[in-house]
Parts: structure tokens; sequence; C-alpha cells
């Protein structure tokens, strides 16, 4: 088995095709440096974090970023396909989609606009923020211990003012993922606003989402007749879901795995043409109930039809685990923290934080295994399972550990290194 250290090492040099030479050097520094940095996660920052023996000027790092002559498209294709050969399983691979804001304040970041940010917003009140509006498509992992599915990010793109629309951004992620793994099929699970992708027939890709209380529904169209004319393309109108729920009889008790634990619910399912959505084929509603009858009923589609009930509802559920990437990235990894301002260097700081997201947890659960080792607070003794901030915590001791002790086994440090170790400590600190 490979020390921690050299299986981060590893991990990197799967991406080492993406990058020129002298390229991949200054991108596996920063990579290591932005684990290794406490304090805020500024380019700067991170040149101070490293080996000043071995490191760069502190300008070539940020050229590697705003200009340098790599893709994040190349760089997220490498991860992907570690992270779906090695952990996502057989099978149809399972995917998770929504956008996210990264707060970026001042007229002269490259992409940012002022855009609803999710978080602060309510029904009754719209907030609006200036940043990056980031689509972010991720693949679901189960991981060896269990709990809550995490989503490692394989793809993101710039959502910017007056360009593509987000879904089409999403199609062009769908396609990229595709080429990238052409012997494999998808689950594409997003919440309502990409719910239109259910009528793009994606290659190879069932969409999961969620469709609207109000919804037009209708019956599958009739058979031809045989007679003159355009053939019907709709049947009889439907009631609305929320109608159709009301009405319905024949809910079918099933237990779930709801987010890593199990819970009971009442299912109903019925397939039925969401002409607006997707005009040419059925999709199948899956309405929830809660047996308390405390929560509202929920209303879920799969453009599967054989997909089971239970299968849709357990999927749709999973997709909490992109909001918890969404705050690991912004508050864990520091991704709205790197102070780039032109040309790419903003849209490609946050693709990297995002990276270095799905390469800490896919170096984690590859180290660990099904009983993996973490620190367990005396405030939270009932903490059976890791979190993102343990992963990164040990990587951050695999890392230290490497750069103070080279051998493994010297009785006592050189004053170099000590000097080294201490300048990086006062500056992460």
């Amino acid at each position: 088995m490979k020390r921690p250290g050299s299986a981060w090492k590893a991990l990197l040099c799967c991406a080492a095709g993406a990058f020129t030479s002298p390229s991949f050097a200054l991108f596996s520094q920063l990579m290591s440096a932005w684990v290794l940095t406490t304090a805020r996660r500024s380019i700067v920052q991170m040149v101070g974090v490293m080996d000043p023996a071995s490191r760069a000027a502190h300008d070539a790092y940020h050229r590697l970023v705003r200009a340098g002559s790599w893709t994040l498209s190349a760089l997220f294709c490498a991860l992907c396909k570690l992270v779906v050969m090695r952990l996502a399983g057989p099978g149809r691979v399972v995917l998770y989609l929504d956008d996210t804001l990264f707060h970026r304040n001042g007229p002269k970041v490259e992409g940012a606009g002022s855009f609803r940010d999710a978080v602060r917003s309510t029904k009754k009140r719209v907030v609006y923020a200036r940043g990056l509006n980031l689509v972010v498509l991720c693949v679901k992992v189960t991981a060896p211990w269990g709990g809550m599915p995490i989503a490692i990010p394989v793809n993101v793109r710039l959502h910017r003012k007056n360009g593509p629309t987000m879904p089409e951004l999403a199609r062009e992620m769908m396609a990229d993922l595709a080429t990238w793994l052409p012997e494999r099929s998808f689950v594409l699970c997003g919440d309502g606003a990409y719910a239109t992708l259910a009528g793009d027939h994606l290659e190879r890709t069932t969409v999961v989402s969620r469709m609207r209380r109000d919804a037009a529904l209708y019956e599958a169209p009739p058979p031809r007749t045989g007679k003159a004319g355009r053939p019907r393309k709709r049947g009889a109108r439907l009631p609305s879901p929320a109608k159709l729920a009301r009405t319905a009889t024949g809910f079918v008790e099933v237990e779930l795995d709801w987010r890593g634990r199990r819970v009971t619910k009442l299912i109903w399912t019925r397939d039925v043409l969401w002409y607006r959505v997707c005009p040419d084929a059925l999709v199948r509603l899956v309405v929830v109930r809660d047996p308390s009858g405390v929560e509202p009923d929920d209303f879920f589609f799969s453009t599967d039809l054989a997909m089971s009930a239970a299968e849709v509802v357990e999927i749709y559920a999973g997709r909490w685990s992109i909001e918890m990437c969404f705050r690991e990235v912004k508050q864990g990894v520091g991704g709205q923290e790197p102070q780039s301002w032109k040309y790419k260097g903003p849209e490609r700081a946050a693709g990297l934080s995002f990276w270095l997201y799905g390469a800490i947890w896919t170096w984690y659960i590859e180290i660990s295994g099904p009983r993996p080792t973490f620190s367990v607070r005396p405030w939270y003794p009932a903490k059976a399972m890791p979190s993102f901030a343990d992963a990164m915590a040990e990587l951050r001791r695999s890392l230290w550990r490497e750069r103070i002790s080279p051998s493994f086994g010297a009785p006592t440090l050189d004053q170099q290194t000590v000097d080294i170790l201490i300048e990086a400590l006062a500056v992460a600190a």
C-alpha cells in the first residue's frame, strides 16, 4: 500500500496530461500549498507556505492561473475518469447538477455579474449579489463507511450575462462526459431549474428532477386512426400534479435510503406526458407523501419509465450532497478567496477549488478504506463518520510529515528543516 503522501503525488500525476512539464510542476506545488494554507487562500499566501528551496517566483503561479496554456476541461477529464473507474462502481453513473454563486466584488473581475443569491433569498424577498455564477456537475460516490453520498465535481462552467443559459451549459458538460466515458450510461439529477433537460434526450442519459406543482399534464397521444390530417400529439388533459395527489388512491408505503438513513414514505406513481418539457415521450411522475402529514407532498419525475419510484426518490434525496459540496468548497477549501481578476483567472481559480475538493475526497476514500481514522472532539462524542474537514486535516498531516521528516526515521531535524517549518506555520497561522 502506498504511503499517504505518495498516494497524493500519484493522484496529482493523473492530471499531468493537461499541462506542459513546467506548468505541471507549478500546478502540483500550488495544489499541495492550497491544502496546507490555513489563512486566507490567496495565491500569495499559498506561495508563502511552499518550500523556499523549490518554489518559483510568485508571479509564475499567478500567470499559471490567469493565462497558462491549459484548460479546466482537460483537468476535470482526468479527475472524472479516475473517480468513475475507482469509486463510482458498476452500472449507471449517477450525476448531480446545480449552480452556485461565488461572491467576488469589484467591477473588474472578469466574468462576474449580479445574480440571484439562492442562499440569502426567500420566497418573499430576492437578494442579488455580485460574483461568479458557476454550473457544477458532480458524480455521486458512496463512501465505504456509509452515510450520506459524496458529490465529487467532475466539470464546471461559468455562466456569463448574455451568454449561454445554465441548461445550455449543462448540455455542454453532459456532451463532454459522454465523450470522456463512451462505455457508461448516466442518471442526471438536478432541481426544477434543469427539468427542461428531459426534452433534450441527452446521450445515454436518464433525467431525474422535480416537477412543478401546477405542471400541465396530459395522457399519452391516442394511436393513429388512419384518417387524413396531422395525428394528435397529446391525449386528454389531466389535472395538475397537486390535484392528482389530492384525489389519488393506492399510495404504497416504502422504506427509502434518505441521505444515508432509512425513512418510510408513501409513494404514488403515474406515467404522464409533460408536453411543455418533454413533448415526444412520457415521463414517470412520482408523488412522495409524508406518512405523518407534516410535510407537503413532493413531486418528482424520471424519463426512464422502467425506473422504480423508490430509486427516483432516493436519487433525488441524495442531491443534497451537492449542496454540501458547495458549502465545503467555499468554507473548507476557500474557493472564493484566490485573488485573480483578469483573463481566465477568476473562472480557473474557482474551477481549481472544485477540482481540489474532489481530489481530496478521492485521495481520502482510497487511503482510508471502510474504517477511516479521524479526530473526535470531546464536545462531539457521538461522531461516527468523517467529514471533509477530517479528510483535509489528514492530507495536511501527511504532507507536513513528509516535509518535516523526509527520511521518516531521522532522530533529529536539522536547522534548515526547522526554519522551513517555523516559517511556513507562521505564514499559515
